[in-house]
């Protein structure tokens, strides 16, 4: 089969690769239809992490059709067209049971030498009960791009949302104007925000952002975008951060915009990124939370909202490739020419 494998930091490259097949009486097999090209994927792309000796397989969102089950798979059948969340789960493990999916005790992550990526024909999923999400009824093409935010973006977003303490009537800046970000939007405003600050200086970003729900844009950087956050907000600031980038720079930025008393939801893979321990998180009361985004707690109550046109996510896609152009779509998001990249088997 065919798979999505980086070499090191600009070296992409789709390669015959050998089947993927069960391992595991839990594992199941998948056929990818649609898949995703992540921010985050641009942090090894760009140099920040180090490579396996064979490549690191690349891809952690898709939605695909089950191939092959497991002789323990119980919930998943052959034939079901299914989302696959970027972490793997056992559903029943106690992180699980109390919705931090993303540390299940016998989970882990898509993208990995272990279990392959999802830029490819195919993918192994271990944990199939626990992970996947079948998607019933009658499944349009035009909904799918939504659908498949769901695996990642979209609910990263919501993450954020959500330990940011979003509510009815809060004020809310967004850090950062990608997929998750202009996701982010979304949710704050699926969450009742009152006021919503955009933070980003791209005009097709900032476009969308405002079509998503977005009331204010701050395209400065450093403190005069600290300063116009505050103006925005009668000098307070906001409620709530979502920080959507992982710099240290937005963690700054995140800090000091956030009114006392204020949260900030992080779901920016961090690079570099240092918080300060007393000036300004303890002297204002801020409460610091987020991480990578337990999709699978998430997903099912934001199905219905995609499928009732509620939320319409998948229009973060502003390119689709073919599996062989993956390559392409790397180098468009490094460039800023494309938001987010889907791939169309």
């Amino acid at each position: 089969m065919r798979a999505t494998i980086m070499y090191d930091a600009g070296d992409v490259r789709v390669e015959n690769v050998p089947d993927t097949r069960i391992v595991k009486p839990t594992d199941a097999v998948i056929r990818i239809t649609y898949a995703s090209i992540c921010g985050s994927d641009l942090w090894p792309y760009r140099g920040y992490d180090e490579f396996p000796e064979n490549g690191l397989p690349m891809g952690h969102e898709a939605i695909g059709v089950v191939e092959e089950i497991g002789l323990d798979v119980r919930k998943i059948k052959v034939g079901d067209v299914v989302a696959m969340p970027f972490a793997y789960s056992d559903g029943t493990c106690i992180h699980c049971r109390e919705g931090i999916h993303t540390s299940c005790i016998h989970g882990g992550f898509f993208g990995s030498p272990d279990v392959g990526g999802a830029q490819a024909e195919a993918i192994r999923i271990p944990q199939a009960d626990g992970t996947l999400v079948v998607l019933s009824g009658s499944m349009d093409d035009a909904i799918m791009p939504s659908l498949l935010t769901l695996t990642d973006v979209m609910a990263t977003g919501h993450h954020a949302a959500v330990t940011a303490n979003v509510a009815p009537g809060k004020t809310v800046a967004v850090v950062g104007d990608g997929a998750v970000g202009l996701c982010g939007v979304i949710a704050a405003q699926r969450l009742g925000a009152g006021q919503i600050i955009i933070m980003g200086r791209h005009a097709d970003r900032i476009a969308l952002a405002r079509a998503f729900g977005a009331t204010d844009v701050v395209s400065e950087r450093g403190e005069e975008a600290w300063e116009h956050v505050r103006k925005l907000t009668n000098g307070l600031g906001v409620h709530s951060v979502l920080e959507c980038v992982g710099s240290d720079q937005s963690m700054d930025t995140a800090l000091n915009i956030a009114r006392p008393g204020g949260a900030i939801g992080r779901v920016g893979v961090p690079h570099d990124v240092t918080i300060p321990a007393a000036t300004p998180t303890f002297f204002k009361n801020l409460t610091i939370s987020g991480g990578p985004a337990p999709v699978r707690a998430y997903i099912e109550d934001l199905i219905p909202d995609v499928l009732d046109g509620k939320i319409q996510p998948g229009r973060v896609f502003d390119r689709v490739v073919g599996l062989n152009e993956v390559p392409d779509g790397y180098r468009a998001m490094d460039n800023r020419e494309a938001i987010k990249v889907m791939v169309k088997m």
